[in-house]
């Protein structure tokens, strides 16, 4: 995986292109009016928005780093921000408690219809490929976005995520990273490894599954709503984890696609554990008043990785391609 920023993308509307502007100082950034007008979950806001957020973590190239706190630019990140959770909180399903909202969770059904039972059944090499280019605007820096939430949590419920951050880290071995374990997935697949490469290829609706995790981490006032989202992450990984490493077997895609998933379903299987009893369960006990937030972290997730789902199944069920510009095999940076 190679540490120098990507090129900025092409913008998908007014605001990526406001925000592309003032990333190389040459412009105001986009306007309450704009804002206010845009689609919540479109490629315009969504991507402008991942613009703003990934100056928290490496950056693009040519951009100075300044940028991260630039006061303009941090407004209208804030109407951005404020935009896409007043969606969230609308449209989400609403659970009683933290309990009903896991129990569901918790549910395999006998029949799953979901993109990893359609990708172990029915699911062809090209689609894996897909998958793959699309998660790894998550999984090349899988984790960070959760390790914003270590200072604004203490006790149990610190200790106990800070263990299994940990684990996702690596356990101190830099070759058990699990994004070092998905960049040599990527290479298994003959994609290009290097870290945010396929930003310009990613759908609106993969750009906002990794945009709520850094809403949620990089605000205190939703540490509960990360929580809520961390466990439904954990709860639902060993799964479909399982089927994922299933799918990779079937198609031939190769040890280390298969080594990634294996990972998680042993690994994940001990996290939900340990998420479910000793984060929000050190979290509610510290600050029970937060139950609701956790509550609407777990619906928020899945309601986005529902709209994710629906939007791959409904290109690959129609022959089509649910990227915004072709993959091609290549060469992979795995440095």
């Amino acid at each position: 995986m190679e540490h120098e920023g990507q090129p900025l993308p092409t913008p998908r509307g007014p605001l990526s292109a406001a925000v592309a502007d003032r990333l190389r100082a040459a412009g105001p950034p986009p306007g309450a009016e704009q804002i206010a007008a845009a689609d919540p979950y479109g490629d315009d806001l969504q991507l402008a928005l991942y613009l703003c957020y990934e100056l928290h973590y490496r950056g693009f190239a040519g951009v100075d780093p300044e940028h991260e706190w630039d006061p303009e630019l941090l407004r209208a990140r804030a109407g951005l921000e404020e935009r896409f959770l007043a969606a969230l909180r609308a449209d989400a399903p609403v659970h009683d408690g933290v309990d009903d909202a896991l129990a569901d969770l918790l549910v395999e059904p006998v029949d799953g219809t979901g993109v990893t039972h359609y990708l172990r059944d029915e699911g062809e090499l090209w689609m894996l490929r897909e998958y793959a280019a699309h998660r790894s605007l998550y999984h090349l820096k899988e984790a960070d976005p959760h390790a914003w939430v270590l200072p604004r949590l203490w006790g149990r419920a610190k200790a106990a995520m800070a263990a299994v951050e940990f684990d996702e880290f690596g356990g101190g071995r830099a070759d058990r990273v699990h994004a070092r374990l998905f960049a040599d997935l990527m290479a298994d697949l003959g994609l290009d490894t290097t870290y945010g490469r396929y930003l310009e290829a990613a759908s609106a609706e993969a750009l906002a599954t990794v945009n709520m995790m850094s809403l949620f981490g990089l605000h205190r006032a939703l540490r509960g709503a990360l929580v809520g989202h961390f466990a439904a992450v954990e709860v639902t990984s060993s799964p479909g984890s399982r089927r994922l490493a299933e799918a990779m077997r079937r198609t031939g895609a190769g040890p280390a696609a298969e080594h990634f998933y294996d990972e998680h379903v042993e690994a994940d299987a001990v996290h939900e554990q340990v998420v479910r009893h000793d984060v929000i369960g050190g979290l509610l006990e510290e600050e029970p008043r937060l139950a609701p937030d956790v509550a609407f972290g777990i619906d928020a997730t899945e309601f986005v990785e529902d709209r994710f789902a629906r939007r791959l199944l409904a290109d690959w069920r129609a022959g089509r391609s649910s990227l915004r510009s072709h993959v091609t095999s290549g060469a992979s940076h795995t440095s």
